[in-house]
């Protein structure tokens, strides 16, 4: 099948997690013998930021580190309706313009021949529930929601004619452990700042339990204000910038452990949902703390996969542990590295798109052909 992707940015990662995991699933699907495009707007407000922050050059290094995916970039005069005519299934991201939204909706009724799917990753459905629920979804064939909490909210509204749940997952073609690489310090944060949601969070979970247990550390990310830069110096964490997502994996590598910290409005409004980057360092074979955060859905298992630090003292006491206890640490480190590979790769996350779409009118499956097993790495 041709699979075409409305995405926000698919060549810049920068301050947008979504492109992490629509990377890695164009790259399974392709595994699976199916065709994958992106379309993105030509002035995405990542890809513009990106080459502000570190050059167009840093734009170039997508072709490299993904030469077997296609992006294209639209503008005002792009024909869609003839990229339209070329797919067999349209997964269109919730960033996508609103009247792009429906105009790819009007499509699909005048008798476009293609499963049209809808796609929210974000937490915009509670926080800004307005620029949601002013969608036009009447004509979408489904809706993807990255988590049970957002799903339920779609359905509460009638959004879609079906809901299903397709959390993240880690590209384990990328992330993987390095075993080889040299540890040099003992965390690694990459995380960005955001917008004040989870500033005391931060302080409290990872700056201060830092400074006091004097952890060797380093910090990645961006849309960091000078409040917040000031914060990590007196942590005595050097702040390191941008990182691109195909050099996440060796950052993991060179330390012995990282933290999650949820932005309040997951913890608060949309439980159960965590960040990309949760999968992402589990699956590099990297101990995790993660602040307070309810796995309502049994994604993972507390304790085992990860330690769970209920207080700011419960992360201090967590992240002495691990740096105390090497046998701990690998044990955790093994723990969650079997939970991605069993549930929570790209390949498995292809697997389920495929079985939702086979079970819609719009593109079924030819009676003999049926989704290959999710890819077992390590086996």
């Amino acid at each position: 099948m041709r699979f075409l992707f409305y995405t926000h940015a698919l060549s810049s990662d920068w301050n947008h997690g979504n492109a992490h995991f629509l990377r890695g699933t164009m790259r399974a699907l392709q595994a699976r013998g199916h065709e994958t495009r992106a379309l993105a707007p030509f002035d995405a407000w990542s890809r513009a930021n990106l080459a502000a922050d570190q050059g167009i050059a840093a734009l170039d290094r997508f072709s490299r580190d993904f030469p077997d995916l296609d992006e294209a970039l639209y503008g005002r005069d792009f024909d869609h309706e003839a990229a339209l005519a070329q797919a067999d299934v349209v997964i269109v991201h919730e960033w996508t313009e609103p009247d792009l939204v429906a105009q790819i909706g009007r499509a699909k009724r005048a008798g476009g021949r293609f499963a049209l799917l809808f796609h929210d990753t974000h937490h915009r459905a509670v926080s800004s529930e307005d620029d949601i629920a002013g969608l036009d979804l009447s004509d979408y064939d489904l809706v993807l929601a990255f988590g049970e909490t957002l799903a339920e909210r779609y359905r509460a509204q009638g959004w879609g004619r079906r809901v299903v749940v397709w959390h993240e997952a880690a590209d384990v073609r990328l992330f993987r452990p390095m075993p080889e690489v040299e540890k040099t310090h003992d965390l690694v944060w990459i995380g960005n700042w955001g917008d004040g949601e989870r500033d005391r969070e931060l302080r409290d979970y990872l700056l201060d339990p830092v400074a006091d247990l004097g952890l060797s550390a380093i910090a990645h990310g961006v849309r960091y204000p000078p409040h917040a830069l000031e914060a990590l110096a007196r942590a005595k964490i050097p702040y390191r910038g941008y990182i691109a997502n195909a050099d996440v994996p060796a950052a993991f590598a060179r330390a012995r452990m990282t933290v999650h910290v949820p932005r309040r409005p997951y913890v608060e409004s949309l439980p159960g949902i965590p960040t990309i980057r949760v999968f992402e360092a589990l699956a590099c074979g990297l101990p995790l703390v993660c602040a307070p955060w309810e796995d309502v859905e049994g994604l993972f298992r507390p304790g085992e996969d990860f330690l769970r630090a209920e207080d700011p003292d419960g992360m201090r006491a967590a992240l002495a542990r691990l740096r105390d206890d090497s046998d701990r640490a690998a044990a955790l480190a093994a723990s969650g590295l079997e939970t991605i590979r069993a549930r929570h790769t790209c390949d498995h996350r292809a697997d389920e798109l495929l079985a939702a779409l086979a079970e819609i009118d719009a593109v079924p499956f030819p009676k003999d052909e049926t989704p290959e097993p999710a890819l077992q790495v390590g086996a």
